[in-house]
């Protein structure tokens, strides 16, 4: 995030400061004008794709309005796919951004977490919770991170139910929800020997450790970069009652020392992310695939094994080679012991209107059993 950036305004009599948030790290907006509940979706158009940002001063609801229609006016631009999957995929990315580039031009001004706008909700907590000591004083933010972050905050509260923990996993905002359900079945199913030590390596809400933990290994380290989710894990760990178990700690990929199991589920599309969030989704150049097979050995103890889990999706659209990831599991002095498969149930597995969906339909979510060559 930039908090460091300030926007200006003139409201009419002087000129106002406002500092500029921005979860993408999108740059602050050169110019700001007003809109409110008379300014019609074509003329705010016209005005985000100029880089015009647009403070909105009226209803809250019906600045969402004016969102969802500035949406539909980028989306109304008819999508032409690529020659090849992977041109249709590097279209489909630029499609979302230039959505988000324009959606991200309606703002608000919030004043300590709390928005001044008619039947704008009850939003302090939310904002605090996300932004922290970010959210002290006034803050501009686009209305389109605003909504993501009121969602995030009901999202949470209700959790996702993960049946073998028999028990609710809670995702802040910023930190991958973990809804694709298929993959954490592959772990649950696993047999799993007798391991003292294990690690799950870029944890998120700290859902795999706790899956470890449950099958009864009794000393899990938990790693992540991301302050957010060191945050979220210990906060799941202690709910779940297993801090007894788990150490949560923040380090990129590996901590000290060898383990008996290492576990993980790296972002399965190389490519850019543009936001926090978007990191666990898309790994550029497959880098964190890359540093984790490539250092996994020397972590590794004697008779121990890793747990990889990874979808074929990159593949199937052309963003890597079929045969990359066997080599670098064979680069990396590692073989496979097991391969277990399982087909995605997510959402946009079924959606026929995602320009991807002819490859989303041939997914494979898989967890390789790696051991020391």
């Amino acid at each position: 995030m930039n908090s460091s950036q300030t926007v200006s305004w003139d409201n009419g009599t002087e000129q106002q400061t406002s500092v500029w948030q921005s979860e993408g790290a999108h740059a602050a907006p050169k110019s700001i004008i007003f809109a409110d509940d008379f300014t019609t979706a074509d003329s705010a158009y016209l005005e985000a794709c100029a880089g015009t940002g647009l403070l909105y001063r009226g209803d809250f609801q019906n600045a969402k309005q004016l969102l969802s229609a500035l949406s539909r006016r980028v989306d109304r631009n008819r999508f032409k796919r690529g020659a090849t999957w992977v041109d249709t995929f590097h279209r489909h990315r630029a499609r979302q951004i230039q959505r988000a580039n324009i959606t991200n031009k309606i703002l608000i001004e919030l004043v300590d977490g709390k928005c001044s706008l008619g039947r704008a909700p009850e939003m302090q907590e939310a904002v605090q919770h996300a932004l922290g000591n970010k959210a002290a004083g006034s803050v501009m933010i686009s209305l389109r991170e605003l909504t993501g972050i009121l969602g995030a905050f009901e999202w949470r509260r209700k959790g996702v139910f993960i049946s073998a923990l028999n028990a609710k996993i809670h995702a802040d905002y910023g930190v991958y929800s973990p809804i694709r359900g298929e993959y954490l079945n592959l772990i649950d199913q696993a047999e799993i020997g007798s391991p003292i030590v294990a690690w799950d390596i870029g944890t998120g809400t700290g859902v795999i450790a706790a899956l470890l933990a449950a099958k009864g290994i009794p000393n899990v380290v938990a790693t992540d970069t991301s302050d957010r989710a060191i945050q979220c894990a210990t906060s799941n760990i202690q709910r779940l009652e297993m801090q007894d178990r788990i150490k949560v700690t923040s380090t990129s990929l590996f901590p000290d020392g060898t383990a008996d199991l290492i576990v993980c589920n790296p972002p399965w599309l190389p490519a850019k992310a543009t936001s926090s969030i978007e990191h666990a989704v898309y790994d550029p150049k497959s880098q964190m695939l890359k540093g984790f097979l490539s250092s996994l050995a020397t972590h590794l103890n004697p008779n121990g094994e890793a747990w990889l889990v990874m979808s074929n999706l990159a593949e199937i659209i052309g963003l890597r080679t079929e045969n990359e990831l066997s080599d670098l599991i064979t680069s990396g002095g590692l073989v496979v012991k097991e391969k277990l498969d399982t087909a995605p149930v997510h959402a946009k597995a079924q959606d026929r209107s995602d320009p991807l969906f002819h490859v989303r339909s041939k997914e494979v979510t898989s967890m390789y059993r790696l051991q020391l060559q």
